[in-house]
């Protein structure tokens, strides 16, 4: 009996299936801060520092390894306070949005964290990539990442995953607290404090007080010059305790960080 070998043609694949535009490495804060309409949809990896990432009107906290994507049609900006450095690939096209509903990318769910060991590999692949091959990279990288969604995610993107989308969305409840988000999430407070800390590496209150913090100064960064709004906007009710909590995160008084701000000496 003669062989045959069995050959079927694989249709090229539209142009608009998976379109990957940029691949860049940003760390100017001037660029950072400007706010930009989003035209395609967008992964960042941020590579170094802190910051806060503005989608519209949602506000999130990100910090070294953390995973954001920004979808098309959202303005865009960041605000720097920690020598915030990230890398991001824009894509777009029908594939992209087949992506985006496979792993359950959302305005609700698009931070994740833990994806530092990811860092050396995007930076080589960036590095390395010529003007021939850069789409490649971008891609391979885009790509590879998206698989890795719920390893990488799954050291905690159960319970303590949930607990920190809860309290970047509410941290400027005043009544916001570890027994309030066990309760909303239906879990024991001691667990899900010893949960959470093994994860983070700190304790509940203390990452809450980081995400007010960091909020209170782009208020103050942005013009509001209110000590008193901007505790409240932050989610302190007190804004005595707001100023001790701030001073002592910042090293400086609310009211010396506004002079700073506005060029005021300083008396």
């Amino acid at each position: 009996m003669t062989a045959r070998n069995i050959c079927k043609l694989v249709p090229s694949a539209s142009a608009e299936a998976l379109a990957v535009s940029c691949f860049v490495l940003e760390s100017d804060p001037e660029i950072m801060q400007r706010e930009q309409l989003l035209k395609t949809h967008v992964m960042y990896l941020v590579v170094g520092g802190e910051g806060l990432f503005f989608f519209d009107r949602r506000v999130l906290s990100v910090r070294t390894g953390s995973l954001v994507l920004g979808f098309s049609g959202e303005l865009f900006s960041v605000r720097e306070q920690a020598d915030l450095r990230y890398i991001y690939i824009r894509f777009s096209g029908v594939r992209a949005e087949a992506l985006l509903r496979r792993f359950e990318i959302t305005a609700e769910r698009r931070l994740f964290h833990g994806f530092d060991g990811f860092i050396p590999l995007w930076t080589e692949s960036l590095a390395r990539a010529s003007e021939k091959t850069v789409d490649l990279a971008a891609e391979s990288m885009l790509l590879y990442t998206l698989s890795r969604l719920t390893a990488c995610g799954g050291e905690r993107s159960g319970l303590v995953e949930r607990v920190v989308r809860y309290t970047e969305e509410r941290f400027c409840d005043p009544q916001l607290s570890l027994a309030a988000v066990a309760e909303a999430l239906c879990y024991n407070p001691k667990y899900l404090s010893a949960a959470f800390k093994r994860k983070m590496g700190v304790g509940y209150t203390e990452y809450l007080s980081s995400v007010r913090i960091r909020y209170a100064i782009t208020l103050f960064d942005h013009g509001i010059d209110s000590v008193k709004n901007v505790a409240l906007l932050s989610g302190y009710a007190d804004p005595l305790y707001f100023s001790s909590v701030f001073k002592r995160r910042v090293g400086i008084s609310p009211t010396e960080y506004v002079k700073r701000v506005s060029g005021e000496p300083i008396v």
